[in-house]
């Protein structure tokens, strides 16, 4: 009896002393993650929450009347890569990847 109470006091010690996260479900019932890293889009580096000069932009895919279609985009840039000043070229070079962009006269 005073080993099985031992025990118990130890696990109730345990679990108010270091409590699990509660897994956050969708409306599925799957188990989603509370914070989902970002990757540079150009350079496939992790994006640490943290880092306070990254910047993500959206872009709208729109029709030939200049309307919304429903569809975005989205670009991260890190911002090692905004401090060595080559973002503009990077980001030139996705939308240029994804059509966004075109380079003739």
């Amino acid at each position: 009896s005073k080993k099985v109470s031992v025990a118990i006091l130890a696990q109730v010690a345990s679990a108010h002393l270091f409590p699990q996260p509660n897994a956050m479900q969708n409306e599925e019932g799957k188990v989603v993650d509370l914070y989902l890293p970002r990757k540079c889009s150009a350079t496939n580096r992790l994006i640490q929450a943290k880092e306070h000069a990254a910047v993500q932009i959206n872009v709208a895919q729109v029709d030939e009347q200049g309307r919304f279609t429903g569809e975005t985009f989205t670009f991260a840039m890190s911002g090692y890569m905004r401090q060595q000043g080559e973002a503009d070229l990077a980001f030139n070079r996705l939308f240029f990847e994804k059509g966004l962009l075109t380079f003739s006269k």
